[in-house]
């Protein structure tokens, strides 16, 4: 028969190892976290570009509402991203930037039928385009493995999704933050770089950013690693 005086104790231990369960604070406020560090990296890269060329750019109608755009999409996928990492929250979130992306990608592409009557000069070099792409896979990079760290906190029951959302959010920061730096109107190898690289952000943290958040994956590793120190 068990002893009634030392379950008392069991408990009494287990109270007084237990520790405080800090709150999280709301989808909408971390993702309003995230996007505050976007905006300071985008003021700290600033007086690398210049300015003055980026007024004229910003007055064609299509280069500013594709800024515009890229702005929303990535504000609007670090919500959905945060909003489904909470459990029990529906994956319709996942919708959310499907707009402001269909504004990116739809005026981008307007903006390349403007580039065919633009003279020679205009169109983008190939160190153009590779330096495009080292931003974006540069600029992405540190700012999704900030999105995943923010996310862990969490418990996404679809981790990879989650994961993908931030990968949007990251991608279409980077794209936001190009504007400043961009020497040249939009073309269609202009476009065609802007997407290869959304899509190798997106698809890299659906993969590796999926695993990071996945804690029943994790569990199991732990659980695995636990009986391999036990021994047979």
């Amino acid at each position: 028969m068990s002893d009634p005086a030392s379950h008392e104790h069991l408990v009494e231990d287990l109270a007084r190892s237990l520790a405080p369960v800090r709150r999280l604070p709301g989808p909408g406020w971390r993702a309003l976290a995230w996007s505050s560090a976007v905006l300071a990296l985008g003021i700290l890269l600033m007086p690398l570009s210049d300015t003055a060329d980026l007024q004229v750019r910003l007055g064609v109608p299509d280069l500013r509402y594709a800024a515009v755009g890229a702005m929303l999409t990535s504000v609007a996928a670090a919500i959905a991203a945060f909003q489904s990492s909470v459990p029990g929250r529906s994956n319709a979130w996942a919708l959310l930037p499907v707009p402001p992306l269909v504004l990116w990608i739809g005026v981008s592409g307007l903006g390349c039928l403007r580039s065919w009557l633009a003279p020679a000069s205009n169109l983008a070099e190939p160190e153009e385009m590779r330096g495009c792409f080292v931003f974006l896979m540069g600029v992405s990079l540190p700012l999704s493995i900030l999105l995943v760290l923010m996310l862990r906190r969490a418990c996404p029951l679809n981790p990879n999704l989650t994961a993908a959302l931030g990968g949007l959010a990251a991608a279409a920061a980077a794209a936001a933050l190009l504007v400043p730096f961009h020497p040249h109107d939009a073309t269609a190898t202009d476009l065609a770089v802007h997407l290869v690289a959304v899509l190798l952000v997106v698809g890299l943290n659906g993969l590796l950013g999926g695993r990071l958040l996945d804690r029943t994956a994790r569990s199991r590793r732990l659980r695995g690693d636990t009986k391999a120190e036990a021994g047979p």
